[in-house]
């Protein structure tokens, strides 16, 4: 099974810095299809049912949604480069440590006290437990690389599509992973009408790809070194695919910035997740890895000033993948979250 030593090769902390992750290409399917029986209802009118399924977007193409659990607000999970829906499902959890429970794993924690959607960039990857090995994304593949605008662009067409075939509805809570965190916070700035809040879990800095590349031109990094970080091998299983998932992260940065200052984050509810400390390779140089940190300990400078009253979450017993080391970490973000934004509905709430 894919323990955490293994699945770190696989997916490893450098993933948050990468320029391009190699995975996948698409399998076809038709239609969306609505599975298993409503959940209970909850005191927010909610949206129910199980949900999986493709659902067509803008120019045609086909997006693998995956909903559960009932109420308000959604909640919508963006995972980080290169992984599937299912990197916040149980069988990942299972396959990063068998002991744990699958049920604790955010995307079935999570849906049983509100609604919660996950779905599968093109290009992107998910776990076969019992092989160990990858299989394609369920989406219709694009064009890589791609950036952060082009796949919050995805995310708003799909939550409009998905309103009437998996039955969602706003307001939306936005979680992010990695670069997921990325694309998550310039879509609620981009996007930022029925988005209540936002979730971030060691998002990708915005100045990552910025910093690697001038690390690079000065030799800080060796060629070999930076290629590791910016273009990592495919996992196991995907090694032949053509559609695979690349980001532009540079220019993806330079969106989130650009979108900021030209219209900043409203004010929302945000709780941020980061790492005591980053495991960095351990034949980069010393000044490689002090430009890193640096980069990464003021982006969380940053988030911290992004709105008021945004809160900061340290796992300390944590790799890049939060969501799989510490999972109740990301449940309880979550939850607050949702708890402040029900309780913001209520028309006797403290505005």
């Amino acid at each position: 099974m894919l323990r955490g030593g293994s699945l770190g090769a696989v997916f490893s902390v450098l993933a948050g810095l990468a320029v391009t992750m190699v995975l996948v290409a698409p399998v076809a399917a038709d239609g969306a299809t609505r599975i298993g029986t409503s959940s209970p209802s909850t005191p927010n009118r909610a949206a129910r049912g199980n949900f999986a399924g493709l659902i067509k977007i803008r120019g045609g193409r086909r997006v693998y949604l995956e909903c559960r659990g009932s109420g308000r607000p959604t909640v919508v999970l963006e995972s980080g480069l290169g992984n599937a829906a299912d990197v916040w499902g149980g069988a990942f959890l299972s396959a990063n440590d068998p002991g744990a429970d699958p049920q604790r794993a955010v995307f079935p924690s999570v849906a049983r006290f509100t609604r919660v959607c996950a779905y599968d960039r093109p290009g992107t990857g998910r776990l076969d437990p019992r092989t160990d090995r990858f299989k394609p994304s369920r989406s219709d593949p694009v064009a890589m690389p791609r950036t952060a605008l082009d796949i919050a662009r995805d995310l708003h067409a799909l939550l409009r599509k998905a309103r009437r075939a998996a039955g969602i509805r706003g307001p939306y809570v936005l979680v992010g992973h990695s670069i997921g965190g990325l694309t998550q916070r310039l879509h609620a700035t981009v996007y930022p009408r029925n988005i209540a809040g936002l979730v971030l879990v060691d998002a990708t800095p915005d100045r990552y790809g910025a910093v690697l590349a001038m690390l690079a031109a000065n030799g800080l990094l060796t060629p070999e070194q930076y290629a590791a970080v910016a273009a990592a091998p495919p996992p196991p299983g995907l090694e032949s695919y053509p559609d695979l998932e690349r980001l532009d992260i540079d220019a993806s940065g330079a969106q989130t910035r650009q979108a900021q200052a030209d219209t900043p984050l409203r004010p929302m509810k945000l709780v941020f997740l980061s790492l005591a400390s980053l495991d960095l390779p351990p034949d980069w140089q010393r000044e490689a890895v002090q430009a890193v940190k640096q980069v990464y300990e003021a982006a969380q400078d940053e988030l911290a000033k992004l709105v008021p009253g945004a809160r900061h979450v340290i796992a300390a017993n944590s790799g890049h993948y939060i969501q799989l080391d510490q999972p109740k970490l990301v449940v309880d973000a979550i939850r607050r979250v949702v708890d402040e934004t029900r309780n913001h509905a209520q028309p006797n709430s403290s505005r």
